[in-house]
């Protein structure tokens, strides 16, 4: 079956968007991919779309589409692959590529070999077959969470003493979340540290309403924590992160943080909110969420493969 391939261009955003919502159609059942979030993808400044971008098509339909992006600046890289399930040998093109790229942009950052990550969906479009045969590997699993919401019942909840929750106002606030993420994550499997300026293009900070954004701070220790939130998807509200620094862990911080955020989607007449978690994340807060109603939508695996 003869495909043509080409890069990616911002002018392809909607076409990529119509292609991601049939697989989340087969894959989860509905569409949840947002034309902007396409595009913050093909914006990405660590990404050069005429080298880190693939389409398929067959007789003029997009199939398949593949994007690869180095937040590392060293040996490991990630990509993003999508294809059609009837169109298999696509998938196949596009990994050959991305493959070669992935090596080559390890070796251009001065590394020996590529460590590439590739998430997929628990039950892809993707033949998991192919790329087992190419010596890839599942390393991790996340879970995507939701959790439906009443403006009656999803109150803002009373804070305790000693504790203040303020949204983020200014750009001082919003340095403070980048430490406070940089500083709750910096264990966290796979984290790769970001300077302000990367951080604000990884949280496509333009676009961002920083009123779903909020610090929590107690007297002793001052700002301890943070979510960042996003009401910029069709199909729920999104809790981008929540992170709390290890010395204020165990004080309900995190939960405090959840229930504001749910009040606020709720007030905002939203029906459902949802966030992702790692699977073996460390800090307990897969069963942080469940206690607070969250279940899983969905689950995605990472898989690694080493390129040398």
């Amino acid at each position: 079956m003869p495909y043509a391939l080409r890069p990616a261009g911002l002018a392809d955003a909607a076409a990529i968007t119509a292609l991601l919502n049939d697989i989340d159609r087969i894959e989860i059942g509905r569409p949840e991919t947002d034309l902007h979030t396409v595009e913050a993808d093909l914006k990405r400044p660590d990404v050069a779309l005429d080298r880190d971008s693939w389409l398929a098509f067959h007789d003029d339909r997009l199939v398949a589409y593949g994007l690869l992006w180095d937040e590392s600046g060293g040996e490991r890289v990630d990509i993003d692959h999508y294809v059609l399930p009837d169109h298999q040998q696509a998938g196949e093109l596009l990994l050959d590529s991305m493959q070669e790229r992935a090596l080559a942009k390890a070796r251009d950052n001065g590394a020996s070999r590529a460590v590439v990550h590739l998430y997929l969906n628990t039950r892809p479009t993707l033949d998991t077959g192919l790329i087992e045969k190419r010596g890839w590997y599942v390393v991790r699993r996340y879970h995507v969470l939701q959790r439906p919401l009443a403006a009656a019942e999803d109150l803002a909840p009373q804070l305790p003493p000693g504790v203040r929750l303020r949204a983020c106002a200014d750009e001082a606030d919003r340095a403070r979340v980048h430490a406070l993420h940089q500083s709750s994550f910096a264990r966290h499997f796979d984290f790769q540290p970001r300077t302000y300026a990367q951080w604000l293009q990884d949280v496509d900070a333009d676009r961002l309403d920083w009123s779903l954004a909020w610090i929590v701070s107690t007297e002793e220790l001052g700002d301890v924590g943070f979510l960042l939130a996003r009401d910029d998807r069709e199909a729920m509200g999104w809790i981008r992160n929540v992170g709390v620094v290890d010395e204020a862990r165990g004080r309900g911080l995190g939960g405090l943080l959840l229930r504001h955020a749910f009040a606020a989607f709720a007030a905002r007449g939203r029906q459902t909110v949802g966030l992702g978690v790692d699977t073996a994340n460390a800090t307990g807060a897969p069963a942080l969420y469940a206690r607070h109603g969250m279940t899983v939508h969905f689950a995605v695996d990472t898989w690694e493969a080493v390129l040398d």
